[in-house]
């Protein structure tokens, strides 16, 4: 190892040298001048690899530079800076040092506290990702951040994205891939339009040279319900296709075979030694069942209820489902765990069509024929093929019912390994209907306040999202919680008292009846009462901003039913009742319609959301549907003594 040491030291030295002497063409001023709004520039972000053919195989080698300058005094508390590596993206070494400006001369000064921990990811499914935090010493205004670190990949199939952005401006951002010719290196570029990554190819002492660049990249507005970076920062994934040895081709990632070839190696030897006690219990809880849908939908209740989810991997466990009968004795596992004891479940039980399945999450946009990669992927689950029809059972969330996905993975495509072929099968968008969100409210009044008695009714999604915030709260933290939950009219909203039903079967809605008072809602004027009926009124608030760049994700289609039913105060007769109002287009549809029937006025109001993902183009319409909703609970009635 000591001549690739003295070998990456010099390309770090060469590197880092040359970026000084190119960005040493400007001065602090200049660079204050041209970004005035920041505090921060990165100067450079590259990443070169060497991929190589040696003992029969794929060696890569990864170098890394980073370098930004510090523009104003704010800058200096952003004095960290990390990298991540794992066991199959070994970090080989590392450099990192502050430049300061020494009486007119550059003088680094090396970084020494530093800090290795565990990678926080938001993904369901990733190994062991470590993250190496630099502490930069001496920051001021006119300060340079740099550091190097050379990677191995371990593992070719797992080369990854390069993205052009971030959430400073960047000057130069280059990835560049030196390969041998024997190397077939496949390319994809995403989220980059009109081209603006400039691209070459050229050949240096037999080997190819590949170059991606951008220059003067604007920060990316990572923007609230955004469908994830991904979708919005262009990158560049990039893959080993196919390379030769001795003559003899030796695919690597040329198309779907192939990758799920690759997945295959990992569970071709899991679950083939038997576990009586599991499989006792297996047969004892479907031992009832009439038919197939029956016993897997008790094996996927009893998974989600006595197997607890615990994200960890390991290396290649990244990759490895655990073995069902291990994941039994522990009592707990990740979502390939989860998928393993529940397709091993249904096999002690007879059923043959229950098969492991590889999918991605919504946070990333690639297609399996688009991206024939790893990348594609950052989930795994089980899937039940029930005649021509597919229920994914994902166990990661323990409230969602049988029947119906994770919010997470809707719209998504999964990969299922049915008994050694491969199918592409798209996960549905839940219908609105299931996740529908039903509540009658009876109200009277007394004096300036509100008396409401109501029951709340949760189903799908609205069901799964409700519990996860109550979880196993008691006493006056659940209390306050369900206070959040039914919370309506203003902020003297006082709720009495509660019960729930339901919250241990997940196929029936959760249910809260609760009783409350709304004090100094009402407005009295001489003989008048004014009451405005629509006490919950949440979706006015989400009017999106006209300068939002990014499309706008909502977590699942939803549907609200509401009634509420008022009883006219003796010697009161109704003076005014709005008129009532549909709305119908590509994003909602509602109805509001009141009614004056036996001495009670009430109003059911309707509402569906129709599409998950909202472009830039159906901004102007959602705004102006949730103005003319908003003009809609605005409306009051009016009440008069007779």
């Amino acid at each position: 190892m000591n001549w690739l040491k003295s070998l990456s030291k010099t390309v770090f030295c060469c590197l880092s040298l040359f970026i000084t002497n190119v960005n040493a063409q400007k001065t602090l001023q200049e660079y204050k001048t041209a970004y005035p709004d920041y505090s921060e520039v990165i100067l450079n972000d590259n990443k070169s690899y060497d991929i190589s053919i040696e003992n029969k195989g794929i060696k890569i080698i990864q170098d890394n530079h980073y370098e930004s300058i510090i523009l104003k005094e704010i800058g200096i508390n952003k004095n960290e800076e990390s990298f991540t590596y794992s066991n199959l993206v070994k970090l080989l070494e590392y450099d990192a040092y502050t430049i300061i400006n020494d009486n007119g001369k550059e003088r680094k000064i090396k970084v020494t506290q530093t800090n290795e921990k565990q990678a926080q990811e938001s993904s369901v499914f990733h190994n062991d990702v470590k993250e190496r935090q630099l502490i930069f010493p001496n920051l001021e205004a006119g300060a340079k951040k740099v550091y190097d670190y050379q990677t191995q990949f371990i593992d070719y199939h797992l080369l990854h994205k390069f993205i052009f952005g971030g959430f400073a401006p960047i000057e130069n951002s280059t990835l560049e891939i030196k390969l041998d010719k024997e190397i077939d290196l496949g390319y994809k570029i995403f989220n980059d339009p009109n081209n603006t990554i400039e691209f070459s190819k050229t050949e240096k002492r037999g080997k190819w040279i590949y170059k991606w660049s951008m220059k003067n990249i604007k920060p990316v507005k990572f923007e609230d319900n955004s469908p994830g970076y991904l979708h919005i920062v262009p990158n560049i994934n990039v893959f080993i296709k196919n390379y030769t040895i001795e003559n003899k081709k030796v695919e690597g990632l040329e198309n779907v075979s192939t990758l799920f070839d690759y997945y295959m190696d990992f569970i071709k030897d899991i679950n083939k030694k038997e576990n009586a006690e599991l499989k006792t219990i297996s047969q004892n809880i479907t031992s009832n069942c009439k038919t197939d849908e029956e016993k897997v939908k008790n094996i996927f209740y009893w998974v989600k209820d006595n197997i607890k989810y615990i994200a960890f991997e390991n290396g290649y466990e990244g990759f490895i489902p655990r073995e069902g009968n291990l994941v039994y004795e522990r009592k707990f596992g990740d979502c390939k765990d989860m998928a393993s004891i529940i397709t091993t479940m249904a096999k002690y039980a007879n059923i043959d069509n229950v098969f492991i399945a590889w999918i991605g999450t919504r946070e990333i946009p690639y297609l399996y024929l688009d991206l024939p990669t790893p990348s594609v992927d950052n989930h795994m689950i089980a899937v039940f093929k029930n005649g021509e029809q597919y229920v994914f059972l994902d166990a990661t969330d323990n409230q969602t019912r049988f029947g119906i996905p994770t919010s997470f993975i809707q719209g998504k495509e999964a990969l299922v390994n049915e008994n050694g072929t491969y199918k592409i099968v798209k996960v549905p968008i839940v219908d609105s209907e299931m996740n529908k969100v039903s509540e009658k409210t009876n109200l009277t009044i007394a004096g300036n306040k509100l008396i409401g008695s109501s029951k709340l009714e949760l189903n799908g999604y609205n069901r799964s999202t409700v519990l996860h915030q109550i979880r196993d709260a008691s006493n006056k933290a659940r209390f306050d919680l369900v206070k959040n939950i039914v919370l309506k009219g203003n902020n003297k909203f006082n709720l009495k008292n509660y019960t729930e039903e339901n919250i241990t079967d997940k196929d029936k809605p959760y249910v809260i009846n609760y009783n409350f008072e709304l004090d100094n809602y009402l407005i009295k004027v001489d003989k008048e009462i004014f009451v405005n009926l629509f006490l919950d009124r949440n979706i006015e608030k989400l009017i999106i901003e006209k300068d939002r760049k990014s499309k706008y994700e909502i977590d699942y289609l939803t549907m609200s039913d509401a009634a509420y039913e008022l009883d006219i105060p003796q010697n009161y007769k109704v003076k005014y009742l709005p008129k009532n109002v549909s709305i119908d287009n590509n994003l909602f549809s509602s109805n509001f319609s009141y009614e004056e029937k036996n001495n009670k006025i009430i109003l059911k109001a309707k509402f569906n959301l129709k599409k998950i993902l909202l472009d830039v183009t159906d901004f102007e319409l959602w705004n102006e549907t949730i103005k003319k909703l908003k003009s809609n609970y605005s409306e009051t009635i009016i009440l008069t003594q007779k």
